[in-house]
């Protein structure tokens, strides 16, 4: 029996390629988590994404009570099983009459992971409306192979190098807005992307990547990952380390230890970022 979604909501996730809203967090703890954010913004001098990538919530304790939600994983555990690994997080962030976008892209065309099976939930830390720039998702699009992305590097643009699947038939698109505190989810083949957030508030996200232990990180060896629940049935990850207090100095060093491995790893797969 499922947990929190029922079969029709998985039924969905599978065809599609991805799901939501779901509810998570209530006001008041949507706002502290944001509180939290921005307190450690502060510290770093700038946007929590540009220093804290791959593993964002890896040095903060409060990002990792976030990702090992029990409602999350309820929910998690109720489209890949019981047995349940963080391999990664990454904040998604636009200010206030921001001009930056998502172009649209697969997820896997640079994960590396055999099979391409990351569940990630896409936390709305912040309301993510149609205004202020939500996700989009093409139905279906995780059905048909990787995409041929280009790279078109912009300062506009999150994504890393760029990469860009053209000509999308925009109809077909479906915004998915979360207020504060909701989640969406998708398939790491699902082709999203997200327009410019045109309100006066910032839009924060944070998206979390979610395997089973059956899925191994192919374009590197030593890729960690933190087990939240049931057993690592397979042995394909070790295993990360847990913070203890906010910029906890061995999980910072593993944070830039693994960025650069994702950054110099080999490109497989046709990848693009």
């Amino acid at each position: 029996m499922p947990k929190r979604l029922n079969q029709a909501d998985i039924d969905y996730y599978h065809n599609n390629g991805f799901f939501g809203p779901v509810d998570l967090l209530t006001e008041d703890e949507c706002l502290e988590v944001r509180r939290h954010v921005e307190r450690v913004e502060k510290r770093l001098g700038g946007q929590i994404q540009k220093r804290c990538q791959i593993k964002a919530h890896l040095p903060f304790p409060f990002l990792t009570d976030l990702v090992s939600h029990p409602r999350l994983l309820d929910t998690v555990e109720d489209l890949i099983g019981p047995n349940i690994l963080c391999w990664g997080s990454s904040f998604f962030q636009k200010e206030a009459d921001d001009k930056t976008f998502v172009s649209w892209h697969q997820d896997s065309t640079y994960y590396g992971l055999e099979p391409p099976n990351t569940c990630t939930a896409w936390i709305a830390i912040s309301e993510a409306s149609i205004a202020s720039g939500c996700m989009r998702f093409l139905p279906g699009s995780h059905n048909k192979g990787v995409f041929s992305h280009e790279e078109l590097k912009s300062s506009a643009n999150l994504l890393s190098r760029g990469q860009t699947v053209n000509g999308i038939d925009e109809s077909k698109a479906i915004h998915v807005p979360l207020k504060a505190g909701q989640f969406s989810f998708h398939k790491e083949d699902c082709l999203h992307a997200s327009h410019p957030n045109t309100t006066n508030d910032r839009r924060i996200g944070l998206s979390i990547h979610y395997v089973a232990p059956s899925v191994q990180e192919t374009n590197f060896p030593g890729a960690s990952a933190m087990l939240l629940r049931g057993k690592d049935t397979h042995g394909h990850w070790k295993q990360d380390l847990r913070a203890e207090v906010d910029f906890d100095p061995a999980c910072m060093a593993e944070l830039d230890r693994v960025l650069t491995l994702y950054r110099t790893a080999p490109e497989k797969r046709n990848k693009a970022s």
